[in-house]
């Protein structure tokens, strides 16, 4: 399994020292950073892939509730803190593990193996970038290239994947799709649009044009994280 990349956000110095000592502990665990607020730790995610976070929950400012609530895509995050009252909305941000503080090393490291979990089940289930998955669509079964990709449409109960050669039009969830597919190569550019990084030809205001004509919109609450994609690639003098 590959090294898991960690992000520690607490506020209070000692309890950060903690949860360091305790990931040193664990040689799967790379430490990115550890940051006392949410501002830090947007830059951090912003800037390195984090696939487990260690969150507090009462910060200064942003809670935890709030920050996650506030990240599209937050990573993998196990809740620490020494609060219970807060389990429940936890949970309901769906997170690995609640652990009180002070937190043993046996209790972290249940934790932190329910997050491997979790990690390896999405490997095993991933679609590489070269392979092939299989649809119900029109009472037949298709097969999708991911390569051939060039954007995946969400409409109503259904989704429509739009290949170089062809339409597939499936009753699958949009969110079941975007899982699948290889986030690396794929973006998201609106809430009924994912987009194949390579199909790209330009951008025009709030539009976005493919090599094959099409012109998708770009959502308002996407433009930002589009256009920081887009940086990356921009070729600067």
């Amino acid at each position: 399994m590959k090294t898991i990349n960690c992000l520690i956000v607490d506020d209070e110095p000692i309890a950060r020292k903690g949860i360091v000592e305790h990931v040193l502990q664990i040689e799967l665990l790379n430490i990115i950073a550890d940051c006392k607020n949410a501002i830090e730790a947007v830059n951090v995610l912003q800037s390195h892939e984090i696939d487990l976070m260690f969150l507090d929950i009462q910060m200064p400012k942003v809670t935890g509730i709030e920050f996650m609530k506030n990240l599209r895509n937050p990573p993998l995050t196990i809740i620490t803190t020494a609060y219970p009252e807060y389990a429940i909305d936890g949970y309901e941000l769906d997170v690995v593990d609640y652990l009180l503080k002070p937190v043993s090393f046996s209790r972290f490291s249940k934790a932190v193996d329910k997050a491997k979990e979790i990690i390896e089940n999405r490997s095993h289930n991933k679609i590489d970038i070269h392979d092939f998955f299989f649809v119900k669509s029109n009472q037949k079964i298709e097969k999708v290239i991911v390569n051939e990709i060039s954007y995946v449409e969400s409409l109503s109960n259904y989704v429509i994947i739009h290949t170089t050669d062809k339409k597939i039009v499936s009753y699958l969830t949009f969110k079941s799709v975007e899982k699948q597919l290889p986030s690396n190569k794929f973006l998201r550019i609106h809430r009924g649009f994912l987009v194949a990084m390579e199909a790209i030809k330009s951008i025009d205001g709030n539009a976005l044009i493919l090599q094959n004509g099409a012109v998708l919109p770009i959502g308002k609450s996407y433009k930002d994280e589009v256009m920081e994609v887009i940086e990356r690639f921009l070729f600067k003098r």
